[in-house]
């Protein structure tokens, strides 16, 4: 080494890192510089120093304010072979590892989950949500996903959590043991059992999930139209009662109109007709009322001045006429 290289070059004697958001761990940027003796290790809350020698472990450092000297690295003393008091600058991997929550990140299905639904047979779901998770196991995240990388980030790790929790949601939703209608009611339960689902995965790379979101559940349109529509029918019941309510319904109406209760009169009796036609099936003729209820229905719009006299009594003596 040249006499200006010996003096160009640079002992760290101050080390610490701040990181920015979306940042998980760094490879401190020594390059040829050396650790000086004594330097100065600053380890903010929610951040771990990891020192390395050959690939492996040499020495810790939590939150605090640390003097590099042979009392502070004992493992990296030894494995270097310091018998004597450590006078030298020393070249050592350091990686900072941050442990805080990494909160707000999203996940959803790129595609539907297709489930067997023990009420609507197969389904295709589609789900949303958010999560949050933080390192726990720094060794094994640093062997399963930082390795030798100069920095890693939350964006790098995202694609595979997200498997995961697509994975997991299939495995969850795919049994079909509880209803789509009682998933979709029940969100949070439904975000306990996911948490408890994605556990494994987040394990097996160092990571804890502590908050799990499903914010979302959805059918395709055209499935979630059929089932609108299927709701419809099963409120409105009787076909023929909900006939008569739309009449009664319309006859308040009619009434504060300009024709009063009487011009409604051809309006209700057409309504009653057309419930009867609906009632046949492949449009074949609806099977023939019994003639007194016909007169008794007709009574009762009379009473409440849906029709006049006249017409009631001209379609009453229509119907005796076919009983006779």
């Amino acid at each position: 080494m040249g006499i200006l290289d010996f003096l160009s070059k640079q002992f760290v004697d101050v080390i610490d890192w701040v990181e920015q958001p979306g940042d998980l761990a760094i490879r401190y940027p020594l390059a040829d510089r050396e650790i000086q003796n004594g330097a100065q290790l600053t380890v903010r809350e929610g951040q771990k120093a990891f020192f390395y020698d050959q690939g492996r472990i040499a020495d810790v450092f939590d939150a605090g304010l640390h003097t590099l000297d042979t009392a502070n690295l004992p493992l990296l003393t030894a494995l270097q072979n310091w018998d004597k008091a450590f006078q030298s600058p020393f070249k050592s991997d350091l990686y900072f590892f941050t442990t805080k929550e990494q909160a707000g990140l999203k996940w959803g299905t790129p595609q539907p989950i297709t489930v067997r639904d023990k009420e609507f047979g197969p389904l295709r779901i589609r789900a949303f949500g958010s999560y949050s998770f933080r390192i726990d196991n720094v060794p094994v995240f640093a062997a399963k996903l930082m390795g030798t990388l100069e920095k890693l980030t939350v964006a790098d790790v995202e694609p595979q959590l997200r498997g995961a929790i697509t994975t997991a949601l299939a495995t969850g939703l795919g049994g079909g043991q509880t209803a789509f209608v009682d998933l979709a009611g029940d969100q949070a339960a439904m975000s306990a059992r996911m948490l408890d689902a994605v556990k494994p995965a987040f394990e097996a790379w160092g990571l804890t999930p502590c908050s799990f979101f499903v914010e979302s559940l959805s059918l395709p349109e055209a499935v979630q139209e059929y089932l609108d529509k299927g709701s419809s029918m099963r409120v409105i019941g009787d076909l023929d009662k909900y006939v008569r309510f739309q009449t009664a319904e319309a006859i308040p109406i009619a009434a504060a109109q300009s024709g009063g209760v009487a011009g409604i009169g051809a309006g209700a009796a057409a309504g009653l007709a057309i419930g009867q036609s609906m009632m046949g099936a492949g449009g074949a003729a609806a099977p023939a009322e019994d003639p007194y209820e016909m007169i008794q229905k007709l009574h009762g719009l009379l009473t409440v001045g849906a029709i006049t006299q006249e017409e009631f009594d001209a379609k009453k003596t229509a119907l005796l006429a076919k009983i006779g």
